[in-house]
């Protein structure tokens, strides 16, 4: 096995660890503040940074598997979105996120993992054992796609059950129209990092992984 197939084994399986454990820490939490299970789970999967990491697992496992269904996570473009979105989740989360935010214990540790650990491991990863030389500017739209269906996703369950995940999205406090203007904000944040992406994949060339 070379060393790109240990490396995303590696990330595979702390990715894996690092959800389990959120999961395990979040479910009962919500429970013990008399949400139901169903509520539970959709204020789980309600975060970007649960999606975006269950996103690299899958990204991993299309590396060290020939699973089928998987193909679509062994596209260059996916995986370069993928870098562009999980530094998003990494920048974010410390700027806007962490100053308002202080877990403790276990709470932490998933917390630290899944917004430091696994985006700049997954970085690490695209940048060294990748193939690149194939992203163009084209790309930019779907690689944007993604992150555009994942806001109405959280914009349409928002309004149904009155809670949304992040602070800049709480339409019911800020109001539409600023939630759009952060909104806009962030897609020209993730458009600035998916060019970087698109421009370090063109500089790094068709350099075979290792």
């Amino acid at each position: 096995m070379g060393a790109g197939r240990v490396v995303a084994l590696s990330g595979c399986l702390l990715g894996l660890a690092l959800l389990v454990l959120q999961f395990s820490l979040t479910i009962p939490a919500r429970l013990a503040l008399d949400d139901d299970l169903p509520g539970a789970l959709g204020f789980f999967f309600s975060f970007f940074t649960i999606l975006s990491n269950m996103a690299l697992v899958a990204a991993y496992g299309s590396e060290v598997t020939d699973w089928r269904w998987l193909s679509w996570f062994r596209r260059p473009e996916t995986r370069g979105m993928l870098a562009a979105a999980i530094a998003m989740v990494m920048i974010f989360y410390h700027f806007v996120l962490a100053p308002i935010w202080d877990p403790q214990g276990l709470f932490k540790v998933a917390d630290i993992g899944l917004h430091y650990v696994t985006p700049t491991l997954f970085i690490v990863w695209w940048i060294g054992f990748n193939r690149h030389g194939t992203l163009r500017l084209q790309d930019l739209p779907m690689m944007l796609l993604p992150t555009f269906v994942y806001f109405l996703y959280a914009m349409a369950r928002g309004a149904l059950v009155g809670a949304y995940p992040y602070p800049i999205l709480e339409a019911d406090r800020l109001g539409y129209g600023q939630v759009g203007l952060n909104a806009l904000m962030m897609v020209v944040f993730l458009s600035v990092l998916s060019l970087i992406v698109i421009g370090l994949d063109r500089l790094m060339g068709k350099r075979v992984p290792a």
